[in-house]
């Protein structure tokens, strides 16, 4: 029952450690603990090249060697994907769905005006829908058809999982939302938690629909092995400092903002390697960086979605980043856009987790958990 205690651990440490940081530091945490979560409090730096720019480069030096590497790669067997398959017609009206709601969301028919605010619901039920269609399409297997009732406890384990980053934020304050000033703190719930239940669905269905591209195996399967010596004692260091930087990540918000990001999957990653338990870098010794590289990348295209179905909706959020807001891509700092890969991997943990849940209260074994999703 080692991977019960990394989970229950691990998210004690996680709501406690930016609580318990500021109450140490101002003695009361209640303005952090609004609901409905509406005032602005915390006051960010404003834009600066000098940071924007070493960020940048720095971003270029890790990600482009993985960029160049996919670019160059020779897929094989490309052509035999969807070979004689057909795509469902439950696809078909998910498609439909799917253009509708994005209509309504951004346009502002007099008739639609009390349902304008609950758009990205439909909308994002239909995207999930259509890409397990299209992963049916292309390779003939879905998580929606291959697993449905643990495809459908991703929906609940998802709402919860984003009320985290929820509660992260507002010790950082790096978004906010609009357009729906109105509703009550239980409407507010209600509508958010069903909003937020298509997140892990949404990126977990795309990396399996992502398993039919072929190039991902050809660019990361045999990459390079990465081991690390005392693995033990670098989790635990690492996870000393990623505590500490979540127990101060409310007191200094604009220095540390990126660990809302990284911070949760430093702390059960490290949690894992100290108990002997397998990692999502699990792979990356025997040099296969294919289920990572394809995770982040689902995270970032469903990512794209986000940003992009958000820009024109009525209600919506707004990104407040320090140093780096400038060059926008929608409603996202260019540079934002870098926290959905590492997200893509906290969706994997998470979802290998939920979906594996049966098999370890059953057997007590944790060998299933990332089974599928962080590997090849």
């Amino acid at each position: 029952m080692r991977i019960l205690f990394v989970f229950i651990f691990s998210s004690l440490i996680l709501v406690a450690l930016p609580a318990l940081g500021i109450y140490l530091h101002t003695g009361s945490v209640d303005r952090y603990l609004e609901f409905p979560p509406v005032t602005m409090y915390v006051e960010h730096a404003g834009e600066s090249w000098f940071v924007f720019t070493i960020l940048l480069l720095a971003l270029a030096v890790v990600l482009w060697p993985l960029v160049k590497r996919f670019l160059v790669a020779v897929p094989v067997s490309e052509n035999q994907v969807n070979s004689g398959k057909h795509f469902p017609w439950w696809g078909w009206l998910a498609l439909f769905s799917c253009i509708a709601s994005w209509i309504l969301a951004w346009t502002r028919f007099h008739w639609f005006q009390p349902l304008q605010p609950y758009t990205f619901i439909p909308l994002w039920f239909s995207f999930v829908i259509l890409v397990n269609a299209a992963a049916m399409w292309r390779n003939g297997s879905s998580l929606l058809t291959k697993t449905p009732g643990k495809f459908l406890l991703l929906f609940p384990a998802s709402s919860l999982f984003w009320w985290y980053f929820e509660y992260l934020n507002r010790f950082v304050q790096n978004w906010y939302y609009v357009g729906i000033e109105d509703f009550s703190s239980l409407n507010y719930v209600l509508t958010a938690s069903v909003s937020f239940s298509t997140v892990l669905p949404a990126v977990l269905s795309m990396n399996h629909l992502l398993k039919s591209w072929k190039r991902f195996d050809a660019a990361y399967e045999n990459f390079f092995s990465f081991t690390i010596n005392r693995p033990r004692l670098f989790a635990g260091i690492f996870l000393i400092f990623s505590c500490g930087g979540l127990f101060s990540i409310g007191i200094f918000p604009d220095l540390l903002f990126p660990l809302l990001w990284l911070a949760p999957l430093i702390i059960v990653t490290c949690l894992n390697s100290l108990l002997g338990l397998p990692t999502v870098f699990y792979n990356l010794r025997s040099g296969s960086w294919t289920g990572i590289c394809r995770l982040a990348f689902s995270s970032l295209l469903c990512g794209f979605f986000w940003e992009m179905w958000n820009y024109y909706s009525y209600a919506k959020w707004i990104y407040c980043i320090p140093f780096v807001s400038q060059l926008k891509v929608f409603e996202m700092p260019v540079l934002g856009y870098s926290g959905y890969l590492p997200f893509g991997l906290e969706c994997a943990v998470a979802g290998s987790f939920i979906m594996s849940l049966r098999d370890i209260l059953e057997s007590g074994s944790s060998r299933t958990v990332l089974a599928d999703f962080s590997r090849a």
